[in-house]
């Protein structure tokens, strides 16, 4: 596949800074630091120009904070200039990575999300008798910059976008020369990225009638268990020779017996939600239901934030869960949810 070139002339043009700008500010009108940039931003998307087309990009300090839903992580919050320009940059090489995505490859893509994948994983559930599901130990954490930078070079031909690619590397480390901070758009990006030579094996290789990846979450179906032990074996030499990461603990189960999924436990003609994912979102609720009797947020705000909740578990076959998921939050009928 052509690489492309001389894209850095496209990604300063000022409309594609405009829409950057635009992109990146969503939802974030009343931050004190998007209102500083709204209020000087000619000056300020003129000064990304310039660092663009001169190849050196002015990276802002990390703020960092711990989020512990669904688990314990790290987020690292860039600054909105930073934002701006990594939106610059990929309103021009979206389609660059899109291209080199396979079909079942889920996370970060237009048309594709959560729910897409379970509903493929359930089809495949049905027809298939065995299950292999791999992931990544430590993913962001543990991406190695030189592998990936190598992946970057093979995508693009323009040495001064591969130049602010290795300097946004730059700026994080989990360890010395691994990492990407959770956050970043870009970190999305290239994480995504980093898997498809595993995706290419599995599809082209092995031609394994039956995957999905979302993110680092890898599972693959076959009526041969023997096929998907092979394809363990196969997998782990890529995964830790050329990508240089590591795998958790296989598993490798009969569709019959359930499969543990992105928050659901699914089964070939039922989907359920995980121990952890129910009581992680009769958690969310009662916080939800404290925030908005307490005035922190609006009903409306209140109201969204439920309806984004609920709309997770109405997915599965929970209407007995969902209607005692209100009733812990105080949230039944009557109350402003």
């Amino acid at each position: 596949m052509k690489r492309r070139s001389n894209l850095i002339p496209l990604i300063a043009e000022p409309e594609n800074l405009r829409r950057a700008f635009v992109k990146a500010r969503r939802g974030k009108t009343a931050s004190k630091e998007v209102l500083a940039f709204t209020d000087d931003l000619d000056d300020q998307l003129l000064q990304l120009r310039t660092d663009l087309l001169s190849g050196v990009i002015r990276h802002g300090g990390y703020r960092k904070f711990i989020i512990h839903e669904p688990k314990r992580r790290e987020i690292c919050a860039g600054s909105f200039s930073q934002n701006v320009l990594h939106h610059a940059i990929l309103n021009h090489c979206h389609e660059d990575f899109e291209r080199h995505q396979l079909f079942d490859s889920y996370a970060c893509r237009r048309g594709k999300g959560t729910h897409a994948a379970v509903a493929r994983a359930q089809g495949f559930s049905r027809r298939y008798a065995w299950y292999l599901k791999l992931d990544v130990r430590n993913f962001f954490a543990s991406v190695h910059h030189e592998t990936l930078s190598g992946q970057l070079q093979r995508l693009f031909k323009d040495e001064r976008l591969l130049n602010i690619f290795d300097q946004t590397l730059s700026t994080y480390s989990a360890i010395p020369g691994r990492g990407l901070p959770l956050g970043n758009l870009t970190s999305q990006y290239f994480a995504n990225h980093y898997l498809t030579p595993v995706d290419r094996w599995v599809k082209q290789t092995m031609c394994c009638p039956a995957y999905v990846r979302y993110m680092d979450d890898m599972v693959l179906w076959h009526d041969d268990k023997a096929q998907l032990l092979y394809a363990f074996q196969q997998i782990t030499e890529i995964v830790h020779l050329i990508l240089k990461v590591e795998l958790k603990p296989v598993i490798l189960n009969r569709t019959t017996k359930g499969l543990s999924f992105l928050g659901y436990r699914i089964l070939p003609y039922q989907l359920k939600l995980t121990h952890a994912s129910r009581k992680r979102l009769g958690r969310k609720l009662v916080r939800l239901n404290s925030e908005y009797h307490q005035g922190l947020i609006s009903e409306k705000e209140a109201q969204r934030r439920a309806q984004s909740l609920i709309a997770f578990v109405d997915h599965a076959n929970t209407a007995a869960l969902r209607k005692d998921l209100l009733k812990k939050a105080d949230l039944a009928s009557g109350a402003p949810l």
